[in-house]
């Protein structure tokens, strides 16, 4: 696998520390169950709530990184559809750009069934894989970049057979994502 060690050791250590609910997803769980390639910033969904948000701040309040301030992190953790923010190390200019659950059913759904993977020495909790291709699909669908199919690709070919194909094909149809995953399943990298 080829992502930056920094990434875990950096942003999910203290989640695992602070026992902080998470999963990672995006290019990081893409090279999990895919293809590897290089990222230099990792994905991650939180359950933000409450002591969480207190406990959040501190876990990476080592003057080493940039982290919204607490009242950020509340309004980010009150939208409804879930909030976004960075976290940056300042050093190596490595980010996570965290997602907060708010009441998205997809993010209840994968949160449900993320799994536990070891890596690295630690385990880490992982989107599920069909979680994964999703967001792809529609960054591919609104963006156009084949960066995207390029992963949703690989991960089925090489994660395919781990796949639950009739959650995939609901969660397709509900978000529109046919014509997307037949350009993914037709792309040859």
């Amino acid at each position: 696998m080829v992502t930056d060690p920094d990434l875990i050791r950096l942003f999910i250590e203290p989640l695992e520390e602070m026992e902080i609910p998470y999963m990672i997803t995006g290019g990081v769980a893409s090279v999990i169950y895919g293809d590897p390639r290089f990222t230099r910033d990792i994905d991650v969904v939180l359950e933000l709530r409450g002591a969480n948000i207190g406990r959040l701040a501190s876990a990476f309040a080592t003057g080493d990184f940039y982290v919204p301030t607490d009242e950020v992190l509340e309004e980010e953790a009150a939208r409804p559809q879930g909030g976004h923010f960075n976290l940056i190390h300042g050093e190596t200019a490595l980010r996570a750009d965290v997602y907060l659950m708010g009441d998205d059913p997809l993010h209840a759904w994968a949160f449900a069934r993320r799994e536990r993977v070891p890596l690295e020495g630690m385990a880490i909790w992982v989107a599920p894989i069909e979680y994964v291709v999703l967001p792809k699909l529609e960054y591919f669908r609104d963006s156009g970049s084949d960066r995207h199919l390029r992963d949703v690709a690989m991960m089925l070919r090489i994660s395919g057979d781990s796949v639950d194909q009739l959650e995939l094909e609901r969660w397709i149809g509900e978000l529109e994502l046919h014509e997307a995953l037949q350009e993914a399943q037709r792309y040859e990298p």
